[in-house]
């Protein structure tokens, strides 16, 4: 006989609505985005800034050891959706009206402690998330080492090997395969966090709820969201291949962006907000 606990894990949890849009709705997101950058400059480019520095520090001390480097990247822009939090709060806030300075930030990253007891959706939430995003990039890396390893006829150990014999190799066909493998891999890690992050941002749920709508709101939406997807990466490499400075922008960019594809993407008004204190249980 099934335990309650079996039962629940097959039960699909209550998932919020989701709503269709037209292809050029991830346009939209975008000019929102700007205008959240132009009414908070500072805490916005705060973000970029951080993300410059990280990114190279990674390249300062992986330069030489490629999958060292590679995995650290791999990592860094797999937790995105996790490091632009308080991005998805600036947003949030210049909705309401409210002010977008220091004590927005510090308290977007602390509140998550203040309900970390019991109760759906608590401060493990973030965690858990954070989690599995490290785990796919670990797994990506592993899996794309052994790949090229298996395929290469050199020994790659630095991004100069890396770029001569898989990038602009002659006949091309251990990138294509690297990039249709890389494709595959990443596709099922963006639609599990389209949405879940800022979901979790606003509304007391769990990780799997947060994970389900975001699957939900690709199957709604295959077409706009694969736009937003590859708006994502183009805009990705445009900062990275700026030597990094075009993160400065990118980086607050798709954070603002991700919370108004949050807003107009799904219907969380049945959840309780993150901002509702737990009542005590009885």
């Amino acid at each position: 006989m099934p335990t309650c606990q079996t039962a629940c894990l097959f039960t699909p949890p209550p998932l919020a609505p989701v709503h269709t849009i037209s292809w050029s709705q991830p346009l939209v997101w975008l000019s929102r985005a700007l205008r959240d950058i132009a009414n908070a400059p500072l805490m916005s480019m705060a973000h970029g800034l951080i993300l410059i520095l990280i990114g190279a520090a990674i390249l300062t001390v992986g330069h030489n050891r490629f999958w060292l480097m590679a995995g650290a990247l791999s990592g860094f822009l797999v937790m995105g959706p996790i490091v632009a939090t308080s991005l998805y709060a600036i947003s949030r806030a210049l909705e309401r009206g409210e002010a977008t300075d220091i004590g927005l930030i510090r308290s977007t990253w602390t509140q998550w402690q203040s309900c970390h007891a019991t109760g759906r959706g608590g401060y493990w939430c973030m965690v858990k998330f954070g989690a599995l995003l490290a785990l796919a990039a670990t797994g990506w890396v592993l899996i794309s080492a052994s790949l090229i390893t298996v395929m290469s006829p050199v020994q790659v150990e630095t991004l100069q090997d890396f770029m001569t014999h898989v990038v602009l190799a002659k006949d091309g066909q251990l990138f294509m395969q690297w990039m249709a493998l890389g494709s595959f891999l990443a596709a099922p890690i963006f639609a599990s966090s389209v949405v879940a992050m800022p979901l979790m941002l606003d509304r007391r749920v769990t990780v799997r709820q947060a994970v389900l709508t975001s699957w939900s709101v690709v199957l709604a939406n295959p077409g706009p969201m694969a736009l937003w997807a590859a708006l994502i990466v183009l805009l990705t490499l445009l900062g990275l291949g700026s030597y990094l400075l075009g993160l400065l922008v990118v980086m607050p960019l798709l954070g603002h962006a991700s919370w108004h594809a949050y807003r107009d993407l799904v219907d969380a008004s049945a959840f309780a907000s993150r901002d509702e204190p737990i009542e005590p249980a009885a």
